[in-house]
């Protein structure tokens, strides 16, 4: 799942619109995770500039096997989640792999990829950030995929604690800076 013909100038014109979509959902949305109480006063979210350098091909291993991973939660309880697949790629000269999981009895084609840097806790949310990922095809016939760091959010449990959010493994914990996607909300 690479893409030969990327345009930088569209992506980036196109990450822009779609934080513009989002900062207004969180901003006048019933469901958003902004509390009601900071809505008035909510201006957007706080994003590291887009940059394509952080948007990177990965080999894919498939893991037709997979064992199963337990994270901890923000409100202490732990979850089970299944590794399907581990992704590696270089990013910043260094060699470096993530975890991509799925729910047990989750035929969703959609990976679930939790992450903590070296900007976790500093620049973004102490609890990590997240990135989903749907191929275009069976995860099974996946020799590669992209990796955008760019699209790197932060839990609803970054925003309010009434929610539960899982918390990525220490095998998902990265040893670079990676300074892409969202940055650590502050409320107002």
């Amino acid at each position: 799942m690479t893409d030969d013909a990327f345009d930088p100038e569209a992506y980036v014109a196109e990450l822009r619109e779609k934080r513009r979509e989002k900062d207004d959902f969180f901003d006048s949305h019933p469901q958003s995770p902004i509390p009601p109480a900071e809505r008035d006063a909510f201006d957007g979210l706080d994003y590291f500039d887009p940059d394509p350098d952080y948007r990177v091909s990965a080999t894919v291993e498939t893991h037709a096997d997979p064992e199963p991973v337990v994270m901890d939660t923000s409100a202490g309880r732990e979850v089970r989640y299944l590794r399907v697949a581990t992704f590696h790629f270089e990013l910043r000269d260094t060699d470096l792999e993530l975890g991509a999981y799925q729910q047990e009895h989750d035929d969703s084609p959609t990976l679930f990829v939790p992450f903590r840097d070296k900007t976790t806790g500093q620049q973004t949310y102490d609890g990590g950030r997240y990135m989903e990922l749907t191929p275009d095809v069976p995860l099974s016939d996946l020799d590669d995929i992209v990796v955008d760091f760019n699209l790197a959010y932060n839990p609803f449990c970054a925003f309010t604690d009434t929610f539960d959010c899982p918390l990525p493994p220490e095998e998902n914990w990265l040893s670079v800076v990676v300074p892409a996607g969202e940055k650590k909300y502050e409320s107002p």
